[in-house]
């Protein structure tokens, strides 16, 4: 049987026949035609033009995004700053003592009333509570002694013969001549008692420490000698009765002591030790520019670097501005700041960090009961300015207000609250 065999024009090497060219060549524009149309529909839906601000909007159908509605709120800027905790600035201590340093304490250590700050020649400097500082010797007067002899003779046993031989210790009382007493409120003279608001607060701090059987107030008597003679014997020094203007150093409270500017054997001078509180705080070296967040009073929200956040409040506000080391950079300019002062009341927040950066969040600006949506909700209008886009694809114009976290205040005539608007993808 012959078998038939069929070759095609490929086989046989012959060309294929081309399609015709007009059917192709239209059909090649059609597409790229199309291709112009969505790209120029799709401009003019992201930029809303020929619908900025009309109610009735674009007639451009709507784009792929998730939609939220806008809302009433109130919102908040917060703004976070670099701060450092610590113990706040070292203060020389105002150690009136002369004479060679024989002992200090370490760096760190804390005390309290009554405590000794150094050893000068080996007496101890003693710290009590008070604001006025020791500026002279406490004691009783060659007058006072001399009075107390006359009136007590032996101690326990009274004046037999009243006030015989007795002389005024009333401040500015006249003596029988017509001429008023020397050793007025406040002075030390022969013939009067010393007097003073030092002497009251030496008083109080000596009531404090337990050593009573005097009356405190503003004079320094034989009671206050007797009680000073016993404080003296518990300090291992002679009972004089008499506070030396260096046996004392008064502070506002307990100190954590700070370094030392000298070694044992120097010579003691003014600024021997440094202090400071024994309460952590931060300090933050706020923008001159924008310090109103820094008023006494104003809480604010602490971080630590272990990412908890503590309480705080502005203690202090510096009044000097002083620009940051290095001139700012390498531009020259440096934004000027001044030093503020944050308190902890809760201290066993901070854990056992003595020393840390950390930072500081405070509110800047606040806007109540407003329409608010998210950021990305914003669309740029062709004419200008921002508007939404609402779920059916319409364009309405708004006005921004505040921006704070991650949301921004809008209002607009077309804006209400709970409406749709979409977040372009």
């Amino acid at each position: 049987m012959a078998e038939t065999v069929v070759q095609t024009d490929h086989e046989r090497g012959a060309a294929p026949a081309p399609p015709p060219r007009g059917r192709r060549g239209r059909r090649t524009v059609l597409v790229a035609s199309a291709l112009v149309v969505v790209a120029a529909v799709a401009v003019v839906g992201a930029l809303g033009l020929g619908g900025g601000g009309a109610e009735e909007g674009s007639s451009a159908p709507p784009r792929s995004g998730s939609t939220v509605p806008v809302t009433r709120t109130t919102l908040t800027e917060r703004t976070t700053v670099d701060g450092q905790l610590g113990y706040g600035t070292e203060i020389p201590l105002p150690v009136k003592a002369t004479g060679t340093v024989t002992w200090l304490p370490a760096e760190g250590t804390t005390v309290q009333r009554g405590g000794t700050l150094l050893r000068v020649d080996d007496r101890p400097v003693v710290l009590l509570y008070g604001t006025l500082p020791m500026y002279r010797e406490l004691g009783l007067t060659a007058g006072t002694q001399q009075d107390t002899r006359q009136e007590t003779g032996t101690e326990g046993d009274t004046q037999a013969s009243g006030d015989q031989g007795r002389t005024d210790e009333t401040p500015g009382a006249p003596d029988p001549s017509g001429s008023p007493a020397p050793g007025g409120a406040g002075a030390g003279g022969t013939g009067g008692t010393l007097r003073g608001m030092d002497v009251l607060q030496f008083e109080s701090n000596l009531a404090t420490l337990g050593y009573t059987g005097f009356t405190v107030d503003e004079e320094f008597t034989d009671l206050t000698a007797r009680a000073v003679k016993r404080w003296q014997k518990s300090l291992g020094l002679p009972q004089t009765g008499t506070v030396g203007i260096g046996d004392v150093v008064y502070s506002a409270g307990k100190v954590r002591i700070g370094h030392a500017s000298v070694r044992l054997g120097s010579p003691a001078t003014d600024d021997v030790l440094t202090y400071t509180g024994t309460s952590r705080k931060v300090v933050v070296g706020a923008s001159a520019a924008e310090d109103s967040w820094a008023v006494r009073g104003a809480a604010v929200t602490i971080g630590l670097p272990d990412g908890k956040s503590v309480k705080g409040e502005v203690a202090a506000v510096g009044k000097s501005a002083t620009a940051p080391e290095g001139g700012g950079g390498e531009g020259g300019s440096a934004t000027p700041t001044i030093p503020v002062t944050i308190t902890i009341e809760d201290q066993k927040s901070v854990g056992r960090l003595e020393s840390a950066p950390v930072t500081v969040e405070y509110v800047g600006r606040e806007r109540a009961d407003v329409l608010t949506v998210p950021v990305a909700a914003l669309v740029a209008l062709a004419e200008g300015g921002h508007g939404l886009e609402t779920a059916d694809g319409r364009f309405v114009a708004v006005k921004t207000g505040l921006f704070a976290d991650g949301r921004v205040e809008v209002s607009g005539s077309a804006v209400r609250e709970g409406m749709n608007v979409r977040i372009p993808e």
